[in-house]
Parts: structure tokens; C-alpha cells; sequence
């Protein structure tokens, strides 16, 4: 994780917890037309690998010999910088291992260059990296079985367990290419239900390519960002210092929901099934459509999004305002995010900065119209409340700034 040593001084690091938090969202909707697949369309084969194998393919790029081998299984650096598996965790998957007990079944997704992405077993892979990159040692307290092994690093081991740790089979079930994306990604949520599931934006990621991938991390460890979420996605490590902490990767979902609805007109939403196929099929247009010039549009239109947002509200930013002009509850909410945002990306700073009042007063009695309070605080992801909350301001601000 990157560390960034200024970090007290150029955002403000005295807001309460509260204000540091995300309001969870109620994405709900049923507006959405849902669109069943064919189970035709599906296409898995089942595959098995030796540990050794799989440990081959998930090296780090730097210690690779061969760049083609590092395309072969991705396990994605942003999961490994939020690896959210305790030690007693990791541990007790080593010693399952060493049993001889069967693990559960891996999902990968292929893509169409014969690259696999780990869906479904991204902890249990990266704590096998780590413990055969010697970088997890078996500590006694959590060992059930083994204890004669405690303290014990890969390469400590005697030759014999060597072997048989590295000779495990493990089986993997792999989504082909053929499979439709969204087939994919619904298969995926199905199951992804180990002790530490994959996010939305998590899976998306997988299924995502580099470019969208780094795109959206350029945007989200900007300054601009930065500045608006305050400590919203830092978190201080075992060492005091402040790191970025992408919430499980919520600050790249909220930064697509803002290119999506930029770049898209909102009828296409409405044809969608829902909001989560939506995103999927944005981040594929990123990956596989999108112009250079695309990307720097967004990207201008995104930093000054951020900019405004913070000239106007300061650290009230992206907070709801009670009604009758009550000062601003404390979490961050990801729909105003997204509404004062699109709202205000299209106006030079020196147009916000002249008409500030004007703009703060104008949002903030949208929180008194009941349509938009509930707009951006339930069912917030049917197409009738997106439409609410993303028209009703931006037709405000023409009012008053054009």
C-alpha cells in the first residue's frame, strides 16, 4: 500500500469517525427489467492444477522470467494490498493443506487471450504465495494439529513435506471465454460465498482488463479525491502511517458510477437489468472502446467534479442535508456522490467559486423535496430514483448559472 507523507497537511484529518464513514446504500430497484440467460450460454470445464503449478502462475511480475507467464493467472496486486484474511485464517488453510484434506473448488475466468483471472479464491491463493514466498510462518496459537511445525516457513520445512505440500491437486472450475459477460458475473455472485467474498466492484475488477483497471486507479489517488473524501479511504497501518484503504475497492466503484452516467444517457440505463450489469458493461466500453480522448475527458470532468464538490461544501461534501436546512449528517452517501458530482462537472472553477452561495443554497433545498431525499437514500438504484436525483440538479443549477 502507498504511503503518502503529507497527508495531514493537505486534507483534513480532523473530522469525527462518523464523518469518515460510508452511508450503506439500498441499491435496490424494480424498475430494472430483468433479462434471464439461456443456460446454454454457459461454459465451464473443470481443470486440475498442483499447487506448485498454480504458485508458478501467481508470481509477482518482477520475479517472472518469462512475461508471458504472468498473463497466465492473475490475482489481481489491488486484492493482495487489501488482503483481508487474519493470520489464524491463513494458518489454519496451511494446516488443512498439510493434512491432506481437499480444498474446496477455485472459480477463474478466462478471457478471450487464454489469461485466467481467480474469481472465487483469491484469500486461499494469495496466503499459499505468501506462505511459499516464505512470508507467513505457522505460529503455534493456531495450530489445531501441527504443532511441531511451529514457526515453520516454507523453505524450512524437510524436503518430503516440501513435495507434498507443493504436489496438492487443487480443482478449478473455469469460465471460457464463450460465456457472456453478464452470465459471468452472475455465476460469480452465486459462488462467491466464502468466508470472505468478493465485493461487486471486486468481481468487476477481475473480469476487467488493465487498462480500466488503472484508469480508475489514477482517478480515485488523485488530489482532488483525495481532498473531497478527506480520510474516507486511508486508514492508518500497524506503523501509525497513513495508506490508502480502497474500502474493498468502494472508491473505484463510486468513480465508475460517475464515468457510467457522464458518458451514458440515462434511457440506456433503463434498458439494463440492473445496476451492477450496467457498471459491467461501462467497464468493458473502458476496456475495449473507449478513445484516448475518451479517457482524458473523463478524467477532466472527474477532477473537476471533485474540485467543485469540495469549493462549494468543504467537508460537508456528499452528505445529506436534513430537511429545512439542518446541518448535514455525517457519512458520506455514494448517490449524492454521484448526483452533486455529475451535477457540477461541467462548470469552470471560477464560475463555481463566483456563484458558491448561490450553488450550496440551490442543492441543498433538494434534500427538502421529498422525491429527491428519498432519491438518494432508498431504492437508490432504480432508474426512476438515478433519473431523480442526476436531472433535479443539474436542471437546478441552469437556473441559477446559465
Amino acid at each position: 500500500m502507498e504511503t503518502q507523507e503529507t497527508f495531514d497537511d493537505i486534507n483534513e484529518m480532523n473530522i469525527s469517525d462518523e464523518e469518515s464513514k460510508l452511508d450503506d446504500e439500498d441499491k435496490s430497484g424494480s424498475d430494472l427489467k430483468m433479462k434471464p440467460w439461456n443456460p446454454d450460454d454457459i461454459r465451464i470445464t473443470t481443470k486440475n492444477f498442483t499447487i506448485r503449478e498454480i504458485y508458478t502462475q501467481i508470481q509477482d511480475k518482477a520475479s517472472n522470467q518469462e512475461k508471458e507467464l504472468d498473463k497466465e493467472l492473475d490475482l489481481a496486486p489491488e486484492f493482495q494490498r487489501s488482503f483481508v484474511w487474519d493470520i489464524k485464517q491463513q494458518i489454519r488453510l496451511i494446516e488443512t493443506i498439510l493434512l491432506g484434506i481437499p480444498l474446496p473448488a477455485f472459480y477463474f475466468n478466462q478471457d478471450k487471450d487464454g489469461a485466467q483471472q481467480v474469481i472465487d479464491g483469491v484469500q486461499r491463493l494469495t496466503t499459499i504465495k505468501r506462505f511459499m514466498s516464505d512470508q507467513l510462518e505457522l505460529k503455534e496459537e493456531h495450530l489445531e494439529y501441527l504443532s511441531p511445525l511451529k514457526g515453520s516457513t516454507f523453505s524450512s520445512l524437510d524436503p518430503a513435506t516440501k513435495r507434498r505440500f507443493a504436489g496438492t491437486q487443487i480443482v478449478a472450475h473455469v469460465i471460457e471465454p464463450q460465456t457472456p459477460d453478464d452470465v459471468k458475473y452472475d455465476i460469480f455472485n452465486r459462488v462467491n460465498t466464502g468466508g470472505s467474498p468478493l465485493y461487486a466492484q471486486e468481481i468487476r475488477h477481475c473480469m476487467s482488463k488493465e487498462r480500466s483497471r488503472e484508469f480508475l486507479r489514477k482517478l480515485v489517488e488523485s488530489d482532488s479525491f483525495d481532498a473531497a473524501m478527506g480520510k474516507l479511504f486511508w486508514s492508518k497501518n500497524p506503523e501509525g502511517e497513513w495508506v490508502r484503504d480502497s474500502k474493498r475497492m468502494t472508491d473505484r466503484e463510486m468513480a465508475l458510477r460517475f464515468c457510467a452516467f457522464y458518458i451514458e444517457p440515462l434511457e440506456k440505463y433503463s434498458k439494463a437489468s440492473s445496476l451492477d450489469a450496467f457498471l459491467l458493461d461501462f467497464s468493458r466500453w473502458l476496456d475495449h472502446k473507449a478513445k484516448s480522448a475518451d479517457l482524458k475527458k473523463l478524467e477532466i470532468a472527474f477532477q473537476q467534479a471533485m474540485q467543485n464538490c469540495y469549493l462549494v461544501f468543504g467537508k460537508d461534501v456528499f452528505r445529506r442535508r436534513l430537511p429545512n436546512n439542518q446541518p448535514a449528517r455525517g457519512s458520506i452517501n455514494k448517490a449524492i456522490f454521484e448526483s452533486q458530482a455529475l451535477a457540477l462537472a461541467d462548470y469552470h472553477p471560477d464560475i463555481v467559486i463566483a456563484n458558491k452561495d448561490k450553488i450550496q443554497k440551490t442543492l441543498w433545498e433538494l434534500f427538502n423535496d421529498p422525491d429527491y431525499e428519498t432519491a438518494v437514500s432508498s431504492g437508490t438504484g432504480s432508474y426512476k430514483k438515478i433519473k431523480e436525483r442526476i436531472t433535479k440538479p443539474r436542471e437546478a443549477l441552469e437556473k441559477i448559472l446559465r
